[in-house]
């Protein structure tokens, strides 16, 4: 279970889980960071010294006292690492605060990836510091730059809460003139104090100026967070010496890590890990899955050493087909008639590659550029290719770039990742004059096509991947709303749904090249909760009725914001509707309009179409804000309208919902369950994610030691997902070999049913476990407030089983009465009469 650590969460806290997490069945602790992160980090990737164990956490004591209680249980630990960058900025980063201090010469210069040999001349030797809120000029008239003395006489800039040092050759200079020589309150201090910074090896600038000019990679946009040069010997040395010592010592059983697609060369970094945690305790086997997001058909390489991907692979699958492709062309239409926005996400992920790498990377794109150009000039045959046709082949390349990036550093591209370069190479040339063709040729052999320049290379593959994640996750996934439950990270939102086929070969591939890889549903990074895009799935049946819905909804009179805004809010309405909130209730619903409200802001930010993070459009903000709570208003007309729809679509989403977990417990891989989510989970983007947990509910309702049955007509308040979790957690604690190295084999059905359930055998030795779950139900269920299916649609079809198993009693994992005797043919209506799917099992007993 992945707990997410703060000062109001800490080790501590999390020891206080134990008993509930045995008993619903978790093996490992899965955290958030635990290195010293910034002062009130709510997640913790903001780590600003990587050799201390957070104090805010409990530190290395409150994590040695917390592993003792998990080891006394048996519970073992996953850490989350970030190796790709730190905190930077604030004055709490001592590593750096010397490398803004010193400079080049600092001992942690060649930490972090800064270009000190740019071009501008006014930066060569210097690192940019876009820490200022406005442009610099402005500020230091303002008087908010200020040169003050620390507490032990140390010269410093301070900028409200920021601190900056000041070379230490100049502090006699400024012993000499006395701190008020440089006040900024009158133009001769202010002149003077103008000077000083421009002699420091910094240059302090408006945030807004990062994207231009930045002469440092960060993660991202983020000028707060740096990047590192993990590749360096020293770096990883230094960044990951206590997480070694503490894996050394017992205290962590693996890690994930974060970004891994940051790094210059993620595989030889996944391979430098594995190696040094071998080293380090040759008699086991750490487990190590990697934060990597696989583009539509690109599979994780097999020979990096991690033990997999961190979920987003699976989270994907699992969505896909819970949603019917069939009605893909239907929903498009639909969206494009009402918004008039492309129907096909490719049309809309294009143009925000572009917008992206033009407003936010324009520096980094600009270094690629340059590296490039000089590859060029090296070559008599290229030196005629401009540096101007350079950067628009790359823009070109890069709008078209169907994966995050290639891994090849120089050398010759591997074939899977020829496929994605060529597809983009393609995209280029169609959308790029003959004239720039050969130039795009040209790009192709520099890249990988043959060996090239390592440098240029791998610039390149460290921004296409930042441009993938800004663009797509960040930008388009807010533009595009066919159906949003298909826009989340890691999710190929241009395919609407897949088939049964394509779900099972995707779970007998991860079988066979890592069988151990974690599987999600629910992340700290997420777009929506799993439970809200189960329900939103059920859109995918029914475009008739979401289209009816929708023009009664816009029938309503209201000042709305544009139709793109309004239907995607619909959409977060019927989807993240509290199961047991009434309409009548006036403070619920207003929390839950609360909630939609900061929803809403954010996504209309990310959009980047009318309001933006950097320039708040702040009248279109309060249009769309008003809207969503006259929407709640009782007089208004909205709130029947929505709850009829909701009551229609919620119970097969609730079956949705409970089918996916029960995938995730029994198809092969190591299921994950973000805090919180053994319950519904109709959470929004973080930080509504991560809110505080209500473990007090959790575990009464466990304690309660309540049977399927019953709950299942109370299943609104969630205790049923958390009880089938238990039932499945505790029968794999049971049965390890099973679930870890069983084969898994797809069941057909026959009949009518054909391509509407997913069923599969796990099987090792005689232990026998198949699984039966339903997809694409909502005609199916029966007209009632109820997870059930209707009997006289289950009628007509049956599950074949192997031969081999004829005979053998097979007993119920949901319930605890009852068995069946293996046939060739099992009636759907015998195993799913009762209750939507089923989990049946025979055990070797011998």
């Amino acid at each position: 279970m992945r707990l997410q650590l703060h000062k109001d969460f800490m080790f501590a806290d999390a020891a206080a889980l134990i008993p509930y997490l045995i008993d619903l069945g978790i093996s490992h602790v899965y955290s958030s960071p635990i290195l010293t992160a910034r002062a009130g980090s709510i997640h913790g990737y903001d780590v600003i010294d990587p050799t201390t164990v957070n104090p805010e956490l409990g530190g290395e004591q409150g994590l040695r006292d917390f592993v003792s209680k998990l080891r006394a249980v048996g519970l073992g630990l996953i850490v989350d690492i970030v190796p790709n960058h730190m905190a930077v900025g604030g004055g709490d980063n001592p590593w750096w605060v010397d490398l803004l201090c010193h400079g080049r010469s600092s001992r942690y210069a060649g930490y972090f990836d800064v270009d000190w040999d740019t071009d501008d001349p006014d930066l060569r030797g210097k690192v940019l510091a876009p820490f200022l809120g406005r442009p610099y000029g402005e500020a230091l008239d303002a008087g908010e730059i200020r040169l003050h003395l620390n507490p032990s006489g140390t010269p410093a800039i301070h900028y409200f809460d920021s601190h900056f040092p000041i070379d230490p050759t100049d502090h006699a200079f400024i012993r000499k003139a006395g701190p008020e020589a440089f006040s900024p309150d009158n133009r001769d201090g202010r002149c003077k104090l103008h000077e000083l910074l421009e002699r420091q090896h910094y240059r302090l600038a408006w945030w807004g100026s990062a994207g231009d000019e930045i002469n440092w990679r960060r993660f991202f946009d983020i000028n707060g967070l740096a990047g590192l040069r993990i590749e360096e010997p020293a770096v990883f040395d230094a960044t990951h010496a206590t997480l070694f010592r503490l894996y050394a010592d017992g205290l962590i059983d693996g890690f994930r890590v974060d970004h891994v697609d940051g790094l210059s060369d993620p595989p030889g970094y996944c391979r430098q890990l594995r190696r040094r945690l071998d080293e380090l305790v040759p008699s086991r086997h750490a487990y190590v899955v990697i934060e990597k997001i696989l583009g539509a058909d690109e599979s994780m390489p097999n020979d990096w050493g991690v033990d997999g991907t961190s979920g987003y692979d699976f989270m994907n699958d699992v969505s896909a087909v819970q949603h019917d492709p069939s009605n893909a062309a239907a929903l498009g239409l639909l969206w494009q008639s009402f918004t008039q926005r492309p129907a096909d996400f490719a049309d809309e992920e294009r143009p925000a590659r572009l917008e992206i790498l033009q407003r936010g990377f324009d520096a980094q794109l600009n270094a690629v550029t340059k590296a490039l150009h000089q590859v060029a000039r090296s070559d008599r045959h290229t030196r005629d290719t401009s540096a101007a046709s350079i950067r628009r082949g790359l823009l070109a390349l890069l709008s078209h770039f169907p994966v995050y990036r290639s891994y090849n550093g120089g050398s010759e591209r591997s074939p899977s990742e020829q496929v994605g370069f060529a597809k983009a190479l393609r995209g280029a040339r169609a959308a790029s004059p003959v004239s720039s063709h050969i130039v795009l040729d040209q790009l192709d052999r520099w890249l990988g096509g043959a060996p090239g320049n390592k440098v240029a290379a791998t610039r390149f593959q460290q921004l296409s991947a930042p441009v993938a994640a800004k663009a797509v996750e960040d930008t388009a996934f807010y533009r595009y709303g066919r159906l949003l439950s298909r826009n989340d990270v890691g999710f190929d939102a241009g395919r609407l749904g897949g088939s049964v086929v394509d779900f099972h070969r995707a779970c007998a591939d991860r079988l066979a090249a890592f069988p151990a890889a974690m599987l999600a549903t629910a992340t700290h990074d997420h777009k929506r909760g799993e439970d809200l895009r189960a329900r939103l799935a059920v859109i995918s049946e029914m475009p008739d009725d979401w289209a009816a819905f929708l023009a009664q909804c816009r029938a309503l009179d209201a000042v709305r914001p544009d139709p793109a805004d309004e239907i995607m809010l619909y959409q977060m309405i019927v989807g993240a509707w509290p199961l047991l909130l009434d309409t009548s209730d006036q403070s619920g619903c207003k929390a839950f309009a609360e909630r939609l409200g900061a929803w809403q802001q954010k996504a209309l930010r990310e959009a980047k179409l009318r309001t933006d993070w950097t320039a708040p459009n702040e009248a279109y903000e309060a249009t769309a804000r008003n809207f969503l709570f006259n929407l709640f208003s009782p007089s208004e007309g909205f709130l029947p309208l929505a709850r009829s729809f909701i009551d229609r679509i919620a119970p097969a989403g609730a079956v949705n919902g409970l089918a996916q977990a029960l995938l995730k417990m029994t198809v092969p891989g190591m299921p994950d369950f973000f805090q919180g989510t053994e319950f519904w989970d109709f959470s929004l983007v973080d930080p509504d994610n991560r809110r505080p947990v209500d473990y007090g509910a959790r575990r009464e309702a466990l304690a309660a030691n309540a049977e399927v049955v019953e709950c299942q007509a109370s299943w609104r308040d969630g205790r049923i997902k958390q009880l089938i979790i238990r039932k499945v957690l505790d029968f794999r604690r049971e049965l390890p070999d099973l679930f870890q190295q069983g084969d898994y084999s797809p069941l057909q059905v026959e009949g009518a049913l054909e391509q509407r359930i997913i069923a599969f055998i796990r099987a090792r030795g005689r232990s026998v476990l198949i699984v039966v779950v339903p997809r694409l139900i909502h005609r199916l269920m029966v007209p009632a407030d109820r997870l059930m299916l209707d009997p006289d649609g289950l009628r007509e079809s049956s599950l074949l089983l192997p031969g081999q198993l004829d005979g053998i009693q097979l007993h119920p994992l949901l319930f605890n009465d009852g068995s069946l005797t293996a046939a060739r043919r099992l009636p759907l209506k015998s195993l799913l009469g009762d209750f939507p799917m089923a989990v049946l099992y025979s055990v070797d007993s011998a």
